[in-house]
């Protein structure tokens, strides 16, 4: 958020949080986020720089073009062991599983 935009939302009386403290996240669930995130975009970026469609990803997965779309948006129902398969079966390098692990 732009800093004018936050300062005039302080001085209206808005209380401005981020996300973790919106849902009561802990640390450890907050970084389990974040590098389900990172997951979660590393597929697609992987996907697309080797000019895959979703439905390429899933046969390579031997899924379906609907559960590469799940993956790709982070849906909660996608399991993290699911996520980094996908990421391997992108043909992602272990360079970019490793920073894709490296969650800022």
């Amino acid at each position: 958020m732009k800093t004018n935009k936050l300062e005039r939302l302080k001085a209206a009386g808005w209380e401005v949080g981020n996300t973790e403290d919106f849902l009561q996240l802990s640390d450890e669930e907050a970084k389990l986020v974040a590098l389900k995130l990172s997951l979660v975009n590393a597929v697609k970026k992987s996907r697309i720089k080797r000019k895959l469609s979703q439905t390429d990803l899933a046969q390579r997965m031997k899924s379906s073009q609907s559960r590469i779309a799940k993956i790709e948006a982070g849906d909660p129902s996608v399991s993290l062991d699911l996520v980094v398969r996908a990421l391997i079966a992108s043909g992602a390098t272990t360079r970019d599983i490793q920073a894709a692990f490296t969650v800022q």
